[in-house]
């Protein structure tokens, strides 16, 4: 294999080349260069506008044109009419860009920069801007009123910005007054969503009598919603939600006879909903979740076209709508926790396209009939928390792609339908709090996707079925509260992924507890109280390395308690009322007494058996050696022949003077130069000849790690090739030669964050302004791989390590070599990779790796960042109920750092640790996206822990929808 020298042409011109200045002898003749060039020089020497370059030749007129520049098109008259440079990282201001220049510009795009300063009042000059994009920069202030002279624009886009102020009445003159001939009267789309905008909204803005589409959701606007925006009798879709709109839904909203979607959720709206919303005929989509809204519900879906109907977390009373029965049209309906009252097998139809259905938390009645059998898409149902009576249909059982199944705290009766094994998909199966009575099904077996199954508080009798330990991916078992016999199953043993908590307490159980419950060394908490247990404790629990809570009360044990933290730790009510348990350390138990036999027995045997353990051991080191010298010999001839293939290749020069560069400013990777060592490279600052600093992450080239370690370095090379982002480490260049491989990449002046973090000057600095957007800079990487990248990126290893700080602790992502491309369509097994303490805990048993694993490592790691070192144990007594009642939010700050003084940023940094423990859900299907996580950490996330729920219930909504 002939030697090989790769060099992005990013980093040629980042590295090597250093581009001159216009001269200023010879300016140019054509104003839109002249306004390029003038901005360029304002943004100082930025590789992204490197091509930017005038070049007058005498008889060539097309060098005076910016058309070939990166970023900018033309159109044939060679005038500029495009703009993009969206993310590319570009930094500075639009101060210096005369947009006078431009009066052709259609296109202007410069998403995801890090531009900050004011919009400049002269963006208003481009009167034929079509489609303008400044989202995700620094921008502040308002919005300049000459926005309102771009009347040819058909997108609008500021959001992610530090935008503050309010819409001004400027931009939305009255229709009788000379500026609605040339103002924004013929805008279709005005979008100003995802900033700081506050303030009451302009009831001007109802003169706008083309909009097709208005969003000003996720901003602070305030008050009530104006009267005139029912004029707006051409929109199609109104985003208000995440706001704190005032006051009651406008009478004037049942105008809107062509709107498809209203979204209002997530305000403070009250009052009833008017009559006149039946009259929407063409909606799809109807958000009111999350508001103080009381009265009866809507006669919605008059039109038969309803989608998505969302209306939890309100006050409503009163029956369903009438108009819900027939309305087969439902995709998704979440009317939970309100005071609804009605009859379940009246008030609803047959749902065909019905997805997910939400009605727990009312004082709905009657039974569940078999009819909902025929929603055969539905994935989610959830009837808890109601009045709800009868028995489960058998027919229920061929829903075959259900995932969670929520009956609990009804009066429910009768058996478990023996077919329950049918619903393959289920991954929540909660039936506690009922009357059922009679077996458990052996066919519950077969739930092999099960991960949560709450049977408790009912009448159940028999024993427990061997089969239970066949559902190899339960977090979560609770039996307790029933009438079960018999022994506990050893079977239960099988259960290793078992996490949460196993509760097969208030039973009849008898027996012995079998030793194979020691195999559940991830098992958190475990109560087999209130039965007639029998035996000993096995020894084999003093394995269960993960368990924090234990109760054996109860019981008729005897004997010792295992050594181990649990038990040393454990109150004495959870071993008391048992037959003659001992212990040396519980208070309330009596001391175990060892026999003097049994002790001279030990003493005799000890040595003994040491010296078989000793000559055991050296006959398999012995053994061992000889084996690795055998393999170390033969690769070592294999490689001698395989350099002599690699050598005989030819070298491209200009990747030899770069690499030339490296070895000689490392004096050939001397240990001087290291400023970082992993398990698989060193990474070395490089001060190269041109004044650039780089560093460069060399591989150890191992004899027993040769094939991975190049498996892992192309990984990376084809990560990072794919991606460019602020918050990811940029990659200038790489090698892969003979003596040498390695990444040339961004050098990043403080470090890693680990390294940050346990150091006393340094962990101080990072203050807590500077944590916050280090969690959110992290974030908007990941969302960035997860969903901007086409197939998505999953990193697989997001530690404290693996985040870079620049010089203004600044966060970047960095280590792509376990990282790996989402493919759809396909299992995505892997081996389990990554950094211990970091790992999703469900990589353990199913070896699936998907994006929710690096929002597992990104809660843990926001933790991290807030405590000021990793949150260990922490992480499990975050679900014990007993532990995380005790838990404050002192106690999971970093004491180096003075206490937050502002209520605002107390709540804030509350809401990021609500995030971050909703991001540590143990089932991966309850954990958010990082889309949803990036865009809630932009928000004024002061609210806490419910604005969270309201933000990302109205994402799946939205996700939802398109999907359907």
């Amino acid at each position: 294999m002939p030697n090989q020298f790769f060099f992005l042409p990013l980093a040629l011109s980042a590295v090597l080349v250093v581009f001159p200045t216009p001269s200023t002898s010879q300016p140019p003749h054509n104003p839109e260069v002249e306004a390029l060039l003038h901005w360029k020089q304002s943004l100082g020497n930025q590789t992204i506008v490197s091509s930017w370059i005038f070049n007058q030749t005498n008889g060539n007129s097309s060098a005076s044109s910016p058309c070939n520049w990166r970023g900018i098109s033309c159109n044939s008259a060679v005038n500029v009419t495009g703009l993009n440079l969206a993310y590319t990282g570009l930094q500075g201001t639009l101060d210096h860009l005369n947009f006078s220049y431009f009066p052709l510009l259609l296109h202007l795009d410069l998403n995801d920069n890090q531009l900050n300063g004011t919009i400049p009042a002269n963006i208003g000059l481009l009167s034929n801007l079509v489609y303008l994009d400044l989202a995700n920069n620094s921008f502040s202030g308002t919005i300049p009123l000459s926005i309102a002279n771009l009347t040819q624009a058909v997108e609008l886009d500021f959001s992610l910005n530090i935008l503050t102020g309010q819409l001004d009445p400027q931009l939305f003159p009255d229709r009788g007054s000379n500026e609605a001939k040339t103002g924004l009267l013929s805008i279709q789309r005005l979008l100003f969503t995802n900033n700081l905008l506050g303030g009451p909204l302009p009831s001007e803005i109802g003169n706008l009598a083309d909009l097709t589409l208005l969003a000003l959701d996720n901003n602070s606007f305030s008050g009530p919603i104006p009267e005139s925006l029912g004029n707006l009798s051409k929109i199609t879709s109104l985003y208000l939600n995440q706001n704190q709109f005032s006051g009651q839904i406008p009478k004037s909203f049942g105008t809107l006879t062509k709107l498809t979607n209203l979204f209002l959720f997530s305000n403070n709206l009250s009052g009833s909903i008017p009559e006149q919303i039946r009259n929407l005929s063409s909606l799809v989509v109807l958000h009111l979740t999350y508001n103080n809204l009381s009265g009866q519900l809507p006669q919605v879906c008059q039109g038969g076209r309803l989608v998505n109907f969302t209306a939890g977390y309100n006050n409503f009373t009163g029956p369903i709508p009438v108009s819900l029965k027939n309305c087969t049209s439902l995709y998704r309906v979440r009317l939970e926790y309100n005071h609804l009252t009605g009859n379940l097998d009246r008030d609803f139809g047959v749902y065909p396209n019905l997805n997910y259905i939400d009605l727990s938390h009312n004082n709905l009645q009657g039974k569940i009939l078999p009819t909902w059998a025929e929603c055969k898409n539905l994935t989610f149902l959830n009837f808890g928390w109601n009045s709800i009576g009868g028995e489960i249909p058998v027919e229920i059982s061929q829903l075959n792609q259900i995932e969670e199944r929520d009956l609990s705290s009804n009066k429910i009766s009768g058996k478990i339908p023996a077919p329950v094994g049918n619903m393959s998909k289920l991954s929540l199966l909660n039936l506690s709090d009922n009357n059922i009575f009679g077996q458990i099904p052996l066919a519950i077996g077969g739930l092999s996707n099960l991960a949560t199954l709450d049977l408790s508080m009912n009448m159940l009798s028999g024993p427990i079925p061997d089969q239970i330990g066949d559902i190899s991916r339960l977090l979560f078992l609770s039996l307790g509260k029933n009438h079960l016999n018999g022994s506990i199953p050893y079977q239960i043993g099988n259960l290793v992924s078992l996490q949460i908590l196993l509760d097969l307490s208030y039973n009849s159980l008898t027996g012995k507890i079998s030793p194979q419950l020691g195999k559940l060394k991830n098992l958190e908490a475990l109560n087999l109280s209130h039965n007639s247990l029998s035996g000993s404790i096995p020894d084999s629990f003093g394995e269960m390395v993960s368990l924090s809570a234990i109760d054996l009360s109860f019981n008729e044990l005897e004997g010792p308690l295992p050594d181990s933290k649990v038990f040393n730790i454990s109150p004495p009510e959870a071993f008391s009322h048992n037959k003659n348990l001992c212990g040396d350390q519980i208070q309330g138990l009596t001391p175990c007494i060892k026999s003097v036999s049994e002790g001279g027995k030990g003493k005799k045997e000890k040595p003994r058996l040491i010296i078989i353990a000793i000559s055991t051991l050296l006959a398999s080191l012995f053994f061992l050696l000889c084996l690795v010298g055998v393999i170390l010999f033969c690769r070592k001839c294999f490689r001698r022949n395989q350099k002599e293939d690699v050598i005989s290749g030819e070298d491209t020069s200009f990747g030899r003077i770069l690499y030339g560069d490296i070895i000689r400013a490392t004096d050939d990777f001397d240990d001087a130069y290291c400023i970082g060592e992993g398990g698989s490279a060193k990474v070395y600052k490089v001060n190269l000849p041109s004044g650039k600093v780089v560093a460069v992450k060399k591989l150890f080239m191992n004899e027993g790690s040769e094939i991975g370690e190049i498996k892992s370095f192309k990984n990376e090379i084809a990560t990072l090739i794919e991606i460019r982002h602020r918050n990811i480490v940029k990659l200038y260049g790489f090698c892969h030669h003979d003596e040498h491989t390695f990444l040339v990449c961004e050098y990043m002046e403080r470090g890693n964050l680990k390294n940050v973090l346990s150091r006393e000057n340094e962990a101080t600095e990072l203050d807590w302004s500077k944590r916050v957007n280090v969690v959110k800079g992290v974030a908007h990487a990941l969302s960035y791989m997860h969903h901007n990248c086409m197939p998505p990126i999953i990193h697989r290893d997001i530690s404290s390590k693996n985040v870079l700080l620049n010089s203004n602790l600044e966060a970047c992502v960095s280590d792509f070599g376990t990282a790996r491309f989402l493919k759809p369509n396909s299992s995505n097994w892997t081996a389990v990779a990554g950094t211990y303490g970091y790992i999703a805990p469900e990589l353990s048993y199913t070896m699936v790796v998907t994006e929710k694993c690096d929002v597992f490592s990104f809660g843990v790691l926001t933790l991290e960042i807030l405590m000021g070192s990793h949150p260990g144990e922490l992480i499990s007594k975050l679900y014990s109920p007993v532990d995380s009642e005790q838990i404050q939010l002192a106690d999971m700050m970093d004491p180096r750092l003075p206490p937050v003084t502002s209520q605002n940023f107390k709540k804030e940094i509350d809401s990021i640790l609500n995030l971050a423990m909703w991001c540590l859900h143990v089932d991966p299907h309850s954990r958010p996206t990082m889309y949803e996580v990036s865009q809630v950490l932009e928000l004024n996330a002061g609210a806490g822990r419910e604005s969270i729920f309201k933000f990302c219930n109205f994402i799946r909504d939205g996700v939802e929808l398109l999907v359907s």
